[in-house]
């Protein structure tokens, strides 16, 4: 079972369905709120303090949790498939405060018609390698207004999946790690 690796509930364990979800790695994982940290002290953005982020396909919840570890006031799920929601639902349960978290039952494009109360400061987006449109998804975020200025989109992809970057997103950073790309876009 894959652990916290930051914040005040480093070390717990979370549990994740090996069949039905692939979680994202400790490695990656810590590379991932490296760099946000480090971009967010580099440009003043506050990351964590009185936002949220948005954890779309969910799975486990590892990414929405590390953030709650890391002082994000509240982590709002997207996950579709019931079986999944259960085990996140029972993570989320191990880590948060009832307030600090809620669980979108739905695929990721209707989910993002909700308005959200907290404002996203990391918008996290890892669908099952090729089988979802990430285009398609970040054109929604777009056009429901749920980034702002200062929030990170961070997106788990196969390697060589093509993902363009619509109007209104800016290229901040790309990193690969065996098969995986993770980009950075604000």
């Amino acid at each position: 079972m894959p652990n916290i690796i930051g914040g005040k509930y480093k070390k717990t364990s979370i549990e994740v369905s090996n069949k039905l979800v692939r979680p994202t790695s400790a490695f990656k994982r810590e590379a991932i709120f490296s760099i946000l940290e480090s971009y967010a002290i580099k440009h003043s953005i506050e990351i964590y303090k009185n936002k949220s982020i948005l954890d779309i396909f969910a799975g486990s919840g590892l990414i929405g949790l590390e953030a709650i570890s890391r002082g994000m006031e509240k982590s709002y799920f997207i996950e579709n498939n019931d079986d999944v929601i259960k085990i996140l639902e029972k993570n989320c349960k191990k880590i948060c405060k009832n307030n600090e978290f809620e669980i979108i039952c739905g695929n990721a494009i209707d989910s993002l018609n909700k308005k959200f109360s907290i404002e996203p400061s990391i918008i996290f987006i890892d669908p099952p390698y090729k089988k979802e449109n990430i285009n398609l998804i970040l054109l929604k975020i777009l056009k429901n207004k749920i980034k702002t200025k200062n929030t990170f989109i961070v997106i788990e992809s196969a390697k060589e999946e093509k993902i363009n970057i619509p109007e209104g997103l800016s290229f901040i950073k790309e990193k690969i790690y065996g098969n995986t790309k993770i980009l950075f876009l604000n």
